[in-house]
């Protein structure tokens, strides 16, 4: 079977309408029956909320990026007022990582949390140990910088290699030190992320599968322009809807850099992505003018019709044909763990013995020749 004809068979099954005949409508038709099925806004506020998966948990429809939080050029007043600012303007959803700068955006955001405000917030944090020991040890330095006793969402990190899956889910894998934790009080939901490829992301949710393991959330790229090049909207997006796992979808500006295409404005950008089936839109924000700009994304948000759905991925189809302003997905200058090996931790055991074993001198030369054969 086509993969396009298997993948709208599978998403129309989902969401019960009927699949148009041309790929443009399709695209569009999807996106405008997706789009408001899950919203809800508050009847005291303009902000929108959205059901995080299978979970009972209400999240705000845009999320706080947490990187930007800690760039040089956001002092820690700027980001301790933009953190309380959004969750006082109704933004629930706090995205965060173990490895994002240096640990110091994690403890801006545990600065911002005090006095009341991490009852209000759902907070969220990501590790890149692959092992069960980097894993807890990463997940232990999280919670004191957050000053936290439970971390609302915990998530594997970078997931942008075929051997990742396999070493999270290893028994002395990180994914095991997550589940403990869980069990403990210190996690409540587990998820992981991915930039790379979503043939990646298909193969986690495999591997998932092999171990009995069902993710909460699952956080991506979706934009203008994925919907063109290596389609995380395309190929993950269905198996997600059809699990009834959360969407967290990431860069819908690609930091910026979809803004250099000349193609889309921020606040196109951020329609298009809330217009699809996502629980969060997690955004950036480095000043209090991002921030009223991702807020009057939200506020401005309506089901879009086909036509404006079709208009901005005809407005975005040549500059997103190779990837050009997606490149993470193209380049390793987004990669953290790439340039960072020593933060996944040691290989499982097994593997290590196996290549011990085939590289030993003390073998015959007869099972030499075995092992070489």
């Amino acid at each position: 079977m086509n993969p396009v004809t298997s993948w709208k068979k599978r998403w129309f099954f989902v969401v019960g309408v009927k699949a148009p005949d041309d790929n443009t409508n399709f695209e569009a038709q999807i996106a405008r029956n997706a789009g408001g099925v899950v919203n809800k806004r508050a009847t005291d506020s303009k902000m929108l909320y959205r059901t995080l998966g299978s979970t009972d948990e209400k999240v705000s429809a845009i999320g706080l990026g947490g990187w930007h939080l800690g760039l040089k050029h956001v002092d820690e007043q700027l980001s301790l007022r933009i953190i309380r600012s959004a969750i006082d303007r109704g933004i629930t959803f706090m995205d965060n990582s173990w490895d994002y700068n240096e640990g110091l955006s994690e403890l801006r955001m545990g600065k911002a949390l005090r006095d009341g405000y991490r009852k209000k917030a759902f907070l969220m944090t990501k590790i890149d140990g692959r092992s069960k020991k980097a894993g807890a040890q990463q997940l232990e330095e999280s919670l004191k910088r957050l000053q936290t006793d439970c971390i609302d969402l915990v998530q594997h990190h970078e997931i942008i290699r075929y051997e990742d899956p396999h070493r999270i889910f290893d028994e002395e894998g990180a994914n095991a030190a997550l589940v403990e934790a869980r069990q403990a009080g210190k996690v409540r939901f587990i998820g992981f992320t991915g930039h790379k490829d979503p043939h990646i992301l298909l193969h986690v949710l495999e591997t998932a599968h092999e171990h009995g393991f069902q993710f909460a959330t699952v956080q991506m790229p979706l934009n203008v322009m994925d919907a063109h090049y290596r389609s995380f909207q395309r190929l993950v997006l269905p198996d997600l809807i059809r699990e009834q796992i959360g969407v967290l979808g990431m860069k819908p500006m690609a930091n910026g850099i979809i803004l250099r295409s000349n193609t889309v404005s921020p606040i196109e950008c951020l329609h298009y992505a809330l217009n699809l089936p996502t629980s969060v839109v997690i955004t950036a924000v480095d000043s209090m003018p991002i921030l009223d700009q991702a807020l009057e994304g939200v506020h401005t948000y309506e089901p879009m019709s086909c036509d404006e759905v079709n208009a901005l991925l005809r407005k975005t189809r040549s500059a997103a044909a190779h990837g050009e302003f997606e490149p993470f997905k193209t380049s390793s200058i987004f990669d953290s763990t790439a340039q960072n090996p020593a933060w996944l931790g040691e290989e499982p055991l097994r593997p290590q013995d196996l290549m011990q074993e085939t590289t030993s001198q003390n073998g015959s030369s007869e099972a030499r020749q075995r092992r070489a054969a």
